[in-house]
């Protein structure tokens, strides 16, 4: 269980550096589509109850840091997209008043 539980990981290295090149391209329906997925891939994880090794631990942390960085990225290139989302419901709730 424990190789298949590290392949969890990968998989969801897998799909947010998918997502990172997803918001390059300013395909946010893309990125949302991956993001349900990784959703589905981090279920599946927090249901896995398993101890690893310590070098399978010392994978899985490296794991982490790249998807952390992969989402550091992410948000990075969303802000203005997400502020410019936010100016145009603003604009829209000023004119429905």
């Amino acid at each position: 269980m424990t190789t298949s539980l590290l392949s969890y990981y990968e998989a969801i290295e897998k799909t947010s550096a998918d997502m990172l090149s997803a918001a390059r391209r300013g395909d946010w329906d893309a990125v949302i589509q991956l993001e349900s997925a990784c959703g589905v891939l981090i279920s599946d994880i927090k249901q896995a109850k398993v101890a690893l090794a310590p070098e399978q631990a010392k994978l899985k942390m490296r794991i982490l840091q790249r998807i952390l960085f992969n989402d550091a990225q992410i948000r990075r290139l969303a802000e203005p997209w997400l502020d410019e989302l936010d100016g145009l419901l603003a604009a829209r709730l000023r004119t429905v008043h």
